[in-house]
Formats: structure tokens, C-alpha cells, sequence
């Protein structure tokens, strides 16, 4: 049967998309279709990106939660942004460190893990100090970096989630299989 609707065919196959799309696509195109607008959802993403690659391991969430609050920003949009770059936050922490200590001429963090085991086993307080030290620097170089990339990504996505609005408007982009979206209606 379909439904009295006879541009619907029982054959119709489910449209099966892949996991990045699942988590990460569609959930921004519900956002559009629930009334978000692409600027905020843009600056959303943008913020959400950059938050997610800072060097402050474990503090995206919070700082993710308190920008989009404090910037009145979409905190779908930025949390899942930030969830999506996690494993970016991860590659990119020894980068920051590296480049940081040698910006703010610092002793270089020793990469060798007998060196650092050594290091903490003689003296553990001045290790403590020493990765602050490293972890701090790598957060200032990581906010001027997001402080130019930010405004960057947003400008850049703010036309393509218009686009992308447009297509919803006209229905390009179906959420819902076409025989579930027709049940649904009747």
C-alpha cells in the first residue's frame, strides 16, 4: 500500500547514509530546518571547531558550553563541532607544545619517555611546573591562532549553510525516508 499517495512506490528503498553524515550532517541540517540561522549557526561551528583543538586537554566541553552561553551561539552546532575535531585535539597537542616553548623560548618538552619518567622521579614538583609552563603557552598560541581562524571558518561556512537552508526550504535534503516522511504526514 502507499498511503494514497501515488508519487511514493512500496518499492522504495531506504536511504542509508554513512556514520559521518548520520552524526554530523544531519543534525545541523535539522537544525536548519527547526529555524536556525546560518550566520549563528556558522559561528557556532566555527567556535565549536576551535574549541575542540585546543591544547588544554579535557576542557572542550566546558569551554564549548560557557562560549556558546556567554556568545549566545547554537550549543548544538558548537558541541558537535567540537565532538567531530576531538581526535584533531589529540594530534595537534605535541604540535602546540613544540611550537609554543620554542615562540616563548622555553626548555623543549623531552619526547623520549625515559627522559620524562627520569625528569619526574627526580623532580616531580618542577615537572608539574614545567608542563603548566608548556600547557600554558601552547593555550596562548592555540587563542591567537582561533582568534584569526575563527571569524575565518565562520565567513567561509556562513554561504554554504545557506545553500544548504535553501535546499532545505525546497526539500533537497530529506531526513526522513520518503515513505516514512509520507506516513508520518497522513
Amino acid at each position: 500500500m502507499t498511503s494514497g499517495n501515488p508519487t511514493v512506490r512500496k518499492s522504495a528503498r531506504p536511504i542509508h547514509h554513512n556514520w559521518v553524515y548520520r552524526r554530523t550532517v544531519l543534525p545541523i541540517l535539522a537544525l536548519l530546518r527547526m529555524g536556525a540561522s546560518p550566520r549563528k549557526l556558522a559561528w557556532s561551528i566555527a567556535v565549536g571547531l576551535l574549541i575542540g583543538i585546543n591544547p588544554l586537554l579535557g576542557t572542550t566541553t566546558v569551554f564549548c558550553l560557557a562560549a556558546a552561553f556567554i556568545l549566545r551561539l547554537n550549543l548544538v552546532a558548537s558541541q558537535l563541532a567540537n565532538h567531530v575535531v576531538y581526535p584533531l585535539e589529540l594530534l595537534f597537542v605535541i604540535p602546540f607544545i613544540h611550537i609554543a616553548s620554542k615562540l616563548f623560548n622555553l626548555e623543549p618538552i623531552p619526547f623520549s619517555a625515559n627522559e620524562l619518567f627520569h625528569f619526574a622521579r627526580k623532580h616531580p614538583i618542577e615537572l608539574i611546573r614545567q608542563l603548566w609552563q608548556w600547557e600554558w603557552h601552547a593555550f596562548v598560541l592555540w587563542a591567537a591562532l582561533a582568534t584569526v581562524a575563527v571569524p575565518l571558518i565562520a565567513l567561509a561556512l556562513t554561504p554554504l549553510l545557506r545553500k544548504l537552508l535553501f535546499r532545505v526550504e525546497h526539500h533537497q535534503y530529506p531526513i526522513l525516508h520518503p515513505i516514512e516522511h509520507a506516513e508520518h504526514n497522513a
